[in-house]
């Protein structure tokens, strides 16, 4: 399984590089705004630093725009993906796009009849979010499930994010089901790190370490 960071922080970005275990980047105009800076000048200094996909979100509402938008962000780079919002006129311009060569990666999913129509549509990517069913007392990843046995019972191509993650347990299960990619915030990709048993483990080693007469390091 993938792993991508759903961010608008470089050094975010920057740190996960180092450890070696990023893939993609997925942001959205809220990520964006938490920084503060211009748009183009986030969008850019990502997409420079990340060979994976980087998903860059079309604000239009109608086809039109979002195709406009959408040819205008894959000038920026040839890693672009464009979000487009899981609608009617969402899905016309997945079509175009997708015609034209620009992957697409269509969001706010929370059905698998959502799922299956965007695959439908030609869609590289569908990002169903689990967090938000988990908030209103609903299973996120029964949907991951479903979506994945919809996928596999007719090969679509189209491969699933899983979005709106929320702990390192969403990543697992994602894991666990086979989804193609999570996408999780910089707090969840840390906590994949820990555990109680590896710290102790750290601090007992170095502890003994010090007993070692005539230490080379």
């Amino acid at each position: 399984m993938q792993f991508f960071l759903d961010t608008g922080i470089v050094d975010e970005i920057k740190q996960a590089l180092e450890w070696g275990i990023l893939d993609g980047v997925t942001t959205n105009p809220t990520l964006i705004a938490k920084t503060g800076r211009p748009f183009l000048e986030v969008a850019k200094e990502i997409l420079k630093l990340v060979d994976g996909p980087v998903s860059l979100e079309t604000v239009s509402r109608d086809a039109e725009g979002m195709i406009r938008e959408g040819r205008m962000l894959a000038e920026l780079g040839q890693n672009v993906v464009v979000k487009i919002p899981m609608t009617p006129e969402g899905m016309k311009a997945v079509q175009v796009l997708e015609s034209e060569g620009i992957p697409t990666n269509v969001t706010l999913v929370f059905s698998p009849a959502q799922a299956l129509i965007a695959a439908k549509a030609g869609a590289s990517y569908v990002s169903p979010f689990v967090g938000r069913l988990d908030d209103i007392s609903s299973e996120g990843m029964k949907l991951i499930r479903e979506i994945k046995q919809i996928f596999d019972n007719y090969e679509f191509d189209t491969q699933i994010i899983v979005a709106s993650v929320r702990h390192p347990m969403h990543v697992i299960e994602a894991a666990l089901i086979g989804a193609d990619i999570c996408t999780m915030p910089f707090e969840v990709m840390k906590k994949l790190f820990q555990h109680p048993l590896t710290d102790k483990g750290i601090e007992l080693f170095l502890r003994d370490w010090e007993k070692v007469p005539e230490r080379p390091f």
